[in-house]
């Protein structure tokens, strides 16, 4: 079988061959980057292995020998899900790569924006030494922590920072009672950031939540509050953003994630004293990155042979 890898960062898919080769499948490397360049390169594909190259509905009609579709990683705003189901395509994730890493990333972000790391930083470095001018200061325990989506990793952040935080608050309208972590009080969207100081994002993008923090929820926040966006970009409107550090509703804003990656040139976040940007790196270590090189190409070894990808998002035919 025929598996093309439509676009990767990695300079070797050695990982990715070894394992579907060992298979018996052959793997082509596409550099695509439209749904033009993806129909080019397919031939005769029967699957998809895809980081960030779009699979629209007009690539799944041109290519009708493909049968799955493999993402690296958890998100899935790249493939058009609807037209894979009606045209009964499968189409599979990672979802259980890098969640350490991801909780500690985002973790490590609230905690510098808690204590104004960067901006330290910059005194120091600016011949400063005046504990003072990074402004005021408080204690987590005085504080409330919101975390929006408590997934695998918003339960994980939960685990390893709620302890310091006065009180925690979650919203996840889509998480099972069993799984809903002790401690922390379950509360509607608008009112989480009404009573959060602290708020982290662990949300997936789609259409409900592209956009979802802007200046209605951001507005709503005690002031001087911090927000730590680690899961899509596209869920923040940055432009609210900088209006609320602006206004100090947001003392301090940390964002691994932008809805445009890498964002442009003079872009102000870049050079904002209380923004902590990081380059969509919190789900990188190298083990991670491993891991999820070996599950994508596993997804498609596992739909050959077996007729269902080990993690399973769209059920096809």
């Amino acid at each position: 079988m025929r598996v093309l890898v439509t676009d990767a960062e990695y300079a070797s898919l050695d990982v990715e061959a070894a394992i579907l080769g060992a298979a018996g499948h052959e793997l082509v490397r596409g550099r695509c980057r439209t749904p033009e360049d993806v129909i080019a390169a397919a031939g005769d594909a029967e699957a998809l292995v895809v980081q960030y190259a779009p699979i629209t509905a007009a690539v799944l009609d041109a290519l009708p020998g493909v049968g799955l579709v493999s993402r690296y990683g958890v998100g899935l705003d790249v493939v058009d899900l609807d037209a894979a189901r009606a045209r009964g395509v499968w189409v599979s994730n990672v979802p259980d790569y890098g969640t350490t890493e991801v909780a500690l990333h985002a973790v490590a972000m609230l905690l510098a924006l808690l204590r104004n790391l960067p901006g330290h930083d910059r005194e120091v470095r600016a011949g400063r030494w005046d504990y003072s001018l990074g402004g005021p200061l408080r204690r987590p325990e005085e504080l409330t922590l919101g975390v929006v989506g408590l997934g695998r990793i918003g339960r994980m952040v939960v685990e390893r920072a709620a302890p310091w935080f006065g009180a925690c608050v979650g919203y996840d309208p889509h998480l099972p009672e069993e799984l809903w972590p002790d401690g922390v009080v379950r509360a509607p969207l608008a009112e989480l950031f009404a009573r959060s100081s602290a708020v982290t994002l662990h949300l997936p993008l789609t259409d409900a939540t592209r956009g979802l923090v802007g200046a209605r929820l951001l507005g709503a926040m005690p002031p001087g509050s911090h927000l730590v966006n680690t899961a899509r970009g596209g869920l923040v409107d940055t432009d609210a953003v900088l209006d609320a550090l602006a206004s100090g509703r947001l003392a301090g804003v940390a964002l691994d994630v932008l809805p445009e990656e890498p964002p442009p040139a003079g872009h102000p976040l870049l050079t904002h004293p209380r923004a902590l940007v990081t380059p969509h790196v919190a789900w990188y270590s190298e083990a991670a990155e491993a891991e999820l090189r070996r599950k994508a190409a596993q997804n498609v070894v596992d739909w050959a042979r077996t007729g269902r990808p080990t993690y399973a998002v769209v059920e096809g035919r």
